[in-house]
């Protein structure tokens, strides 16, 4: 029986029995046992009007407490904005990223062009769950030169070791692809993943986790992209690309040095028969190396591999990659198979002692002036490496497989990093790169070092 009973009883007992008492008193001679009948029924009527108007008020509490769980919630946090259901089985989500970058290309006067301040990346995103295993994701980005679609793709989680993605999304190939444009410590990507690797596609892919996310698998058959693109919706080859990958985690989870190491092996296969090749890999700078002739073809499969790696302990961080590309190509009578590979070695270091990860570092303390406290600092090496096979610069100028314009058979390429986080969604990065190029002929002298310094404000939420 709740308070406010309890008090309605007594109350009315009280009241009752004093008009008990003052009725028995009038009439005590006569002794009139109906009106204690009357009294006594009186009684339980109101006792059941007041058990009924107390249950109401019950009812009404669990109503208004049902609705309030039931009711969505409206979140914000680490993960951006949304909307999600009580029971967390439906939820939206808007969250962005934002990269305003400087170059400035040290004198060089081929790279003026890219020289200046420009958008790198700006990058709405709107994401959520359906039903609690659907997931999807559409980011669009408006920048650096035409609006374009980066993902769009729906994710079915039906077990931790089986979900089916479909859509445009990253093929997985790359380890530094894979890394989130948001938790690169170097402004732009080494060559295994800007060159020889492709960017996103449009196919689908079974992935899952299995030994207590020991190890990761992917599996999936795409349209197929040239070397370093991404999908518009058209088709480069004759058949599907199929694409690979494990990475296992063989210490995870053990108290010991070798616990935040991965190790990883990933790669495609498709053919490119009668394919234009239209391959144009570029320098940190975005300055094209090496592009194919007009009217070199696939004339055969194109073989791509990637063993890769990363280590983490404490606040030291170990990345590398290799990638070898194999081409059957033709132009005109002649045929050949060429092979390019490149390959990346690159570590960092947090000078504030936070822990380093595969994804961005969380201050342990945010920038804030009036608390003297200076976020996260963060500096890193990296050497990466593009060859070009020997095969594409020998014949004439109408049988050379590579373009009139490409000369370099070899770039070679050191970068230093400075990354400031000033909290875990605002960064300021700064990165020098140096690359000195190997001509292919003899007569033709060596490409002028590019010497490029980049700096980015980094807003991901």
């Amino acid at each position: 029986m709740s308070f406010k009973r309890k008090y309605i009883h007594t109350a009315v007992a009280a009241t009752l029995l004093g008009t008990g008492v003052l009725a028995f008193s009038g009439n005590a001679l006569a002794n009139d046992s109906s009106e204690l009948e009357a009294l006594r029924a009186l009684v339980q009527e109101l006792d059941q009007k007041i058990r009924v108007l107390d249950r109401k008020s019950e009812l009404a509490e669990e109503k208004a407490e049902a609705e309030k769980k039931a009711a969505p919630k409206v979140v914000a946090g680490d993960k951006g904005f949304g909307i999600e259901s009580a029971d967390g089985q439906f939820k939206f989500r808007l969250s962005g990223l934002l990269h305003a970058d400087h170059r400035w290309a040290i004198d060089d006067d081929e790279l003026q062009s890219n020289d200046g301040y420009l958008l790198r990346r700006v990058r709405p995103t709107f994401s959520g769950t359906l039903f609690g295993k659907y997931d999807f994701r559409f980011t669009p980005d408006f920048a650096p030169n035409a609006a374009n679609v980066q993902d769009a793709f729906i994710n079915a989680r039906f077990q931790p070791w089986l979900a089916v993605q479909a859509g445009k999304f990253k093929t997985p190939v790359s380890l530094e692809r894979l890394q989130s444009g948001s938790d690169l410590r170097f402004t732009e990507r080494a060559y295994v993943a800007n060159s020889l690797t492709p960017n996103r596609d449009i196919g689908v892919q079974i992935h899952g986790n299995l030994l207590d996310d020991k190890l990761s698998y992917a599996f999936g058959n795409f349209n197929g992209v040239q070397d370093g693109g991404s999908s518009s919706n058209s088709d480069n080859n004759v058949d599907r690309e199929w694409a690979a990958r494990v990475f296992a985690h063989p210490f995870k989870g053990q108290d010991n040095l070798l616990s935040g190491l991965g190790i990883g092996l990933a790669g495609t296969t498709s053919d490119y028969t009668g394919a234009l090749l239209s391959h144009n890999y570029r320098s940190p700078g975005q300055n094209s190396i090496f592009t194919y002739a007009g009217g070199v073809n696939g004339d055969g499969r194109q073989n791509r591999i990637t063993p890769q790696f990363y280590y983490y302990a404490g606040p030291f961080g170990l990345i590398g990659e290799y990638a070898r590309v194999t081409h059957d190509v033709s132009r005109g009578t002649r045929s050949d198979k060429l092979s390019h590979d490149a390959w990346q070695l690159a570590g960092t270091y947090v000078l504030t002692g936070e822990d380093n990860s595969f994804k961005s570092i969380t201050p342990k303390n945010n920038f804030d002036l009036s608390k003297g406290t200076w976020g996260a600092w963060e500096i890193g090496l990296r050497y990466s490496e593009l060859n070009i096979d020997d095969k594409a610069f020998e014949g004439t100028a109408g049988t050379r497989y590579a373009s009139a314009a490409a000369s370099t058979e070899k770039a070679q390429s050191w970068a230093a990093s400075l990354n400031w986080y000033l909290n875990k969604h605002v960064k300021l990065q700064t990165t020098y790169e140096h690359t000195n190029f190997d001509s292919a002929f003899a007569n033709v002298d060596d490409r002028e070092d590019e010497k490029i310094f980049f700096t980015r404000f980094q807003v991901a939420y």
